[in-house]
């Protein structure tokens, strides 16, 4: 009999995953009879960090599909989680072969109708900035890449140097690039800027084609995680997000995940990722913590198509400051010093502050604290450093923080 590709997904990750198989038999649920993706249990973070995240190898090799090509299992590490270890997240070289052909067919189609034969990627750290350069040399494009290293000045100089007709980079950077008083990014020739890592409102967008003399239709966004790779990109044709290849998309409530729920707007949806083009990652209902707008089909060149308006804020102990960075990085210093305090995460645009209510701080402590934050992670602390970020601030709270009773591990958005 004949399997489906949901159940042919299934098979191979209760293969890799021994665990994941467990969590069905304990759910009840028969993987014979599964008729649909929502029969199955969620992958929250909570699952992730039990058996998966800081794990040296948190996976299984099937019928020993991984001996010959083990050295060439690739790692990639970000924030940390509730254990106090970072994330390691793992890609087979066929989910790399995936993943470097799938982002490459992206963007040629973004690149399409530009004509563009130069690129740079100035993209920090990440799986997104490794695979950078392999993914332009598979559409013909020359392309260069600026080590993350290297000071707001250099990256400057680079891109003077250089004049990339695309710039590949991430929100964080941008800002950084377009304040330099010294350097005027916008005569560097580029003339199509593509995105991804924080989220680009549209109105900041727009600032940015202003500011580099392009049209709105020369900024595209792109969506994508470590855990799953390129998940969506902007259509301007259609004015909405859509997803790649391989990507199936669910919208659940915000108290499917348990817990005391913060409430969403109309509209609103914690998006839950399968991704049929992964394999060392269990991303069958994996949960993004991405709240997205208005998730429904519609018809693109005669087919239906999954899409959402925006990616509007997330929710949970983790965001994006340049790469990941967790509650728990944040929290684990801030309580060290200040064990009394009662600490918040705000985020504005792309601005991170660490708002502190009592605990006797002063502010040669909040400084002590900022330093040590920015060592937490090393490749944050080397990019604020270099002034490519805006360095985390710790502050002290204008007004008394609410729910003192418990240290709530999520991050508000001004």
């Amino acid at each position: 009999m004949r399997t489906s590709p949901l159940h042919d997904k299934i098979d191979r990750a209760v293969a890799f995953f021994p665990w994941y198989g467990q969590l069905l038999k304990e759910s009840g649920i028969d993987r014979s009879a599964i008729r649909s993706i929502e029969q199955l249990p969620l992958v929250t973070s909570e699952l992730l960090e039990r058996f998966y995240y800081g794990r040296d190898r948190p996976y299984s090799e099937p019928s020993g599909e991984l001996e010959n090509t083990a050295g060439r299992v690739s790692c990639y590490r970000t924030s940390g989680t509730s254990a106090n270890r970072r994330k390691t997240i793992y890609y087979s070289p066929e989910d790399e072969r995936k993943y470097i052909r799938i982002k490459a067919d992206l963007f040629r189609r973004l690149l399409a109708d530009s004509n563009i034969r130069t690129a740079l990627s100035d993209m920090g750290t990440g799986h997104a900035a490794s695979t950078a350069m392999e993914v332009f040399s598979r559409l013909g494009v020359k392309a260069d890449s600026i080590p993350f290293e290297l000071p707001i000045a250099r990256h400057l100089e680079r891109l003077k140097t250089l004049r990339p007709q695309a710039l590949y980079t991430m929100p964080s950077i941008l800002d950084r690039l377009l304040a330099s008083p010294d350097e005027d990014a916008a005569s560097c020739g580029i003339r199509r800027v593509i995105l991804v890592g924080e989220i680009a409102a549209p109105s900041w967008q727009r600032s940015v084609a202003e500011r580099l003399g392009l049209t709105d239709r020369d900024i595209v966004d792109t969506y994508g995680s470590i855990e799953i790779g390129t998940i969506a990109y902007y259509s301007h044709e259609h004015g909405r997000y859509l997803f790649v290849e391989g990507i199936k998309p669910e919208g659940i409530p915000a108290h499917a995940l348990g817990g005391d729920p913060e409430p969403l707007q109309d509209g609103e949806a914690v998006l839950v990722l399968t991704s049929y083009a992964r394999e060392l990652f269990p991303a069958l209902r994996y949960v993004t913590y991405d709240i997205v707008r208005d998730l429904r089909p519609i018809r693109v060149d005669g087919v239906w198509r999954q899409s959402f308006q925006a990616i509007v804020r997330r929710i949970g102990p983790e965001l994006k400051h340049g790469e990941k960075i967790s509650v728990y990085d944040i929290e684990d210093v801030v309580y060290r010093h200040l064990p009394e305090a009662h600490a918040s995460i705000r985020v504005r645009g792309r601005k991170l502050a660490v708002l502190v209510d009592g605990g006797q701080g002063s502010s040669e402590l909040f400084e002590r604290i900022e330093s040590e934050l920015m060592d937490r992670i090393p490749e944050i602390g080397t990019m604020i450093r270099g002034g490519l970020l805006d360095a985390i601030q710790v502050l002290p709270a204008d007004i008394p923080l609410e729910d003192k009773s418990m240290k709530q591990k999520k991050v508000f958005y001004d």
